[in-house]
C-alpha cells in the first residue's frame, strides 16, 4: 500500500479465442467422423476440397462452422461430419479457451477395376 491506494492485479485476462498457427498448436482431434459421400456427387463424377474454418470451444466440441469453398454437392456432407468431431481442449496458460482453426476434407474417387478388366494368366499347354 503506497499513499492509502492498493495496486490491484493488473495480469490481462487471457484471450476467450486464439487462432490455431505461429506457436499455437492445431487442436488435437479425439474423435472424427468420415464424411457419406453424397450420391449425387458421385453420379456426376465430383470430387475436391471442402474448406472450413471451425470454432472449436474451449470443451473440445464444434461451436461453430462457416464454409470457406467447395463443391456445393460436397459441403454439407463435410459439414454433418465435422460437427461430429470432438477435440481435446486447447490449453493457454491452464485454461480451456476457444480455437479458431482451418478444416479440409478431402472427397475422392475411386474407381475400382472391374473383374473382366483383369489379366488372366494363361497356362501353357502341358503345365499344372
Amino acid at each position: 500500500m503506497l499513499g492509502g491506494v492498493l495496486f490491484p492485479d493488473v495480469r490481462p485476462a487471457p484471450p476467450k479465442r486464439i487462432r490455431v498457427g505461429g506457436r499455437i498448436q492445431a487442436a488435437r482431434a479425439l474423435h472424427k467422423v468420415a464424411p457419406v459421400y453424397p450420391m449425387e456427387a458421385l453420379e456426376q463424377g465430383i470430387s475436391g476440397t471442402v474448406r472450413l474454418e471451425a470454432i472449436i470451444a474451449a470443451d473440445g466440441s464444434i461451436k461453430q462452422l462457416r464454409t470457406i469453398k467447395g463443391d456445393p454437392l460436397l459441403v454439407e456432407a463435410a459439414r454433418v461430419a465435422i460437427l461430429q468431431w470432438r477435440y481435446r481442449p486447447t490449453r493457454l496458460n491452464g485454461e480451456a479457451v476457444e480455437v479458431l482453426t482451418s478444416i479440409e476434407v478431402n472427397f475422392k474417387l475411386t474407381i475400382e477395376p472391374d473383374e473382366d478388366a483383369r489379366p488372366v494368366e494363361k497356362k501353357r499347354e502341358g503345365s499344372r
